[in-house]
């Protein structure tokens, strides 16, 4: 029996991540699992002993390395000071570490300590490493020469799992996407066809979910849903149907292109499924932008105010929407600042989040960048942390960072006027259905509104008083969901004045 410890590096604090917002609400659970670690688990053989550990919930000791034979690591960009130190901790115990996922995949030749690197989608590879690792012939580096059918891919060990530590569960229906959008690695990472699981193959993932007791969010971490319309509308019918069977014990979230807004039907059949809510990728309200950096899905030149009236559509079908904006991009200008601020708060963005532009390592924007001798030389540690900069920017530097800071600052305001006024834009022209609002009886909803002003700011306590009285009078079915995004902005806003990294020191003359 071979010992194999799966690690799951801790993620970096950054103002995206939920921990802030979770706290606010008296929720002391992780936001997301550790979704590709435990995929990998279900492809180990039955003669493997398995234990789990995700470092966001719990620390590495030294009798979880005492115990291993094996550890097997997976990790993001942003995990990748974790992944350091879990590979040191390994080292000094003399522990195998086997590395993969999307940070080792990037950035393998930065990566010191691994003794075998398991890169891109492993469906096709990960048997043939056993093996050679079982017979000592075991390669440094193993890489997928193809995109691996997703029918292959094995129901995740969500048993490892303890799910009463973690917020949300995830379920992956597709890879790929099928725009390339200058500043992203995803198709670098998985394609630009869009690849899916079967719906047989998502049902039974729900099913493993809902057996194992889980009730609640579950989030469709595809980067793009609508990828493949024809298989998604293949799914989305039967996902309504087991859902309305089980009186809808799964609120469901994913991540989409804009373009979804024109697919009436698709979003139809969401929202009967159960979709509560969706990331968009909107980046900025500049067309010219948008195009420079090969958005031309959020462009549509018939309609100046595409955007917005995306958000639209997708708001009256009765799904929230949440936005992505970047800052830095060329083509913008100082101007940007206030269009950003303004078209946040026209959409009804409640959860707007905005960053700096980090140029990722194999993107087309890397390789433009690094040809116009633009990009920085690292000088201490990473420069892909949260809200860093690797790149001169067109714009003055310092006006980027204090343009940045002043849309933060507004769209968050220490008061949380304009986040509640983007919630109640929101209120005003989202559709209501009824299966996406879980109901509360009104001592515990009271129960509620008591836990959440106590752990308001006192500042923030006037303009939630205004924001839940007009909720309770006009949109009194939707007073939880309120009482969740103030929550929620109130995390945020608690973050808005940390300062993102600016190194200067090594850009090109």
């Amino acid at each position: 029996m071979t010992n194999a410890l799966l690690v799951y590096p801790q993620n970096a604090s950054s103002e995206w991540g939920g921990s802030l917002s979770l706290d606010v609400l008296g929720i002391k659970r992780v936001e997301y699992i550790p979704l590709g670690l435990i995929t990998v688990a279900a492809m180990l053989p039955p003669e493997y002993e398995l234990r789990l550990v995700d470092m966001n919930v719990e620390p590495l000791t030294d009798a979880h390395l005492k115990w291993a034979d094996l550890v097997f690591t997976s990790s993001m960009v942003v995990q990748m000071k974790s992944l350091k130190t879990v590979i040191e901790r390994c080292n000094q115990a003399g522990v195998t570490v086997i590395a993969g996922g999307p940070y080792p995949t990037s950035y393998h030749e930065e990566i010191d300590g691994v003794d075998h690197f398991v890169l891109d989608e492993v469906e096709d590879t990960f048997a043939g490493f056993l093996r050679d690792l079982e017979n000592g012939t075991a390669r440094p580096v193993y890489r997928s020469l193809q995109r691996p059918d997703m029918a292959s891919s094995p129901v995740p060990r969500f048993d490892l799992l303890n799910i009463k530590k973690y917020f949300s569960m995830s379920v992956q229906f597709s890879r790929g996407c099928p725009f390339d959008c200058e500043f992203c690695d995803i198709t670098k990472l998985f394609g630009k066809v869009t690849r899916t699981k079967t719906a047989e193959q998502i049902i039974t993932e729900f099913n493993a979910l809902y057996e194992l007791g889980w009730r609640g969010n579950l989030f469709l971490v595809d980067d793009n849903f609508v990828g493949n319309k024809r298989e998604a509308m293949n799914l989305l019918p039967m996902l309504a149907e087991w859902q309305k069977q089980r009186n809808y014990p799964f609120l469901l979230y994913t991540e989409a292109s804009v373009n979804m807004a024109r697919m009436d039907d698709l979003m139809s059949a969401m929202v009967n499924a159960g979709f509560k809510s969706v990331f968009l990728g909107i980046e900025t309200p500049n067309p010219k932008a948008l195009i420079k950096m090969k958005k031309q899905q959020n462009v549509y030149e018939k309609d100046e105010n595409y955007l917005l009236t995306a958000v639209r559509k997708i708001q009256k079908k009765g799904m929230q929407v949440t936005g992505g904006f970047i800052l830095g991009v060329d083509g913008d200008d100082e101007s940007v600042f206030d269009a950003q601020i303004e078209f946040i708060q026209q959409a009804g963005i409640p959860y707007a989040m905005v960053g700096v532009l980090t140029a990722l390592k194999n993107t087309d924007l890397y390789q433009r960048l690094e040809r116009e001798k633009r990009l920085l030389k690292p000088s201490s540690g990473s420069f892909y942390e949260m809200m860093s900069i690797n790149f001169k920017p067109a714009m003055d530097v310092s006006v980027l960072y204090e343009g940045h800071q002043r849309v933060l600052k507004t769209i968050y305001d220490p008061t949380l006027d304009n986040f509640f006024e983007r919630c109640l834009t929101h209120f005003k022209h989202v559709r209501f259905v009824p299966h996406l609002h879980k109901s509360l009886s009104e001592s515990a909803l009271s129960a509620a509104i008591f836990m959440l002003r106590q752990r308001l700011h006192p500042r923030q306590l006037p303009a939630f008083t205004k924001f839940f009285d007009k909720v309770s009078s006009e949109y009194p079915r939707l007073r939880l969901e309120a009482l969740r995004l103030a929550g929620v902005g109130a995390g945020f806003q608690k973050v808005t004045g940390r300062d993102f990294k600016v190194q200067l020191q090594s850009v090109p003359d």
